[in-house]
């Protein structure tokens, strides 16, 4: 299974996505870190991403080649995170076939109504928990 984590500015929670993929010691998991730059991809690389590429084509490119994308939220937002997402960007993982995964994460303007403010322990172990509940139905 080829997952992608999309990620921009210094890579933070794409890093912390790699890192809970990782502990679940699953030799079927291929970590594609997609970086907006290049720090982002670079941090993702070092929090044990298998490969990884940078940029608008790169991510629209692999979009189309996984089976899971994940992300914050702000994604499938064109002109996120400081403009780093483009509208390319945005509408190729938007109309990926891959399932997404997206981070509630409550930043670039976007608040998703109905969710309590949680943390990061909390939003990274439902993250853990829907990956090992995909896997299990594979």
């Amino acid at each position: 299974m080829k997952i992608a984590v999309v990620d921009g500015m210094g890579g933070g929670i794409g890093c912390q996505a790699i890192e809970r993929l990782k502990s679940l010691n699953n030799n079927n998991i291929e970590i594609v870190a997609l970086g907006t730059n290049s720090q982002a991809t670079s941090n993702m690389l070092k929090s044990g991403a298998h490969e990884g590429a940078t940029g608008e084509n790169a991510i629209v490119w692999m979009s189309k080649k996984v089976d899971i994308i994940i992300g914050p939220l702000a994604i499938i937002a064109a002109n996120s995170m400081m403009g780093e997402i483009s509208p390319k960007m945005s509408e190729a993982i938007a109309s990926s076939h891959a399932r997404k995964l997206l981070l509630p994460v409550s930043k670039c303007n976007i608040e998703v109504i109905g969710l309590e403010q949680l943390q990061f322990k909390i939003i990274f172990n439902e993250l853990t928990n829907t990956i090992k509940r995909i896997l299990d139905e594979r």
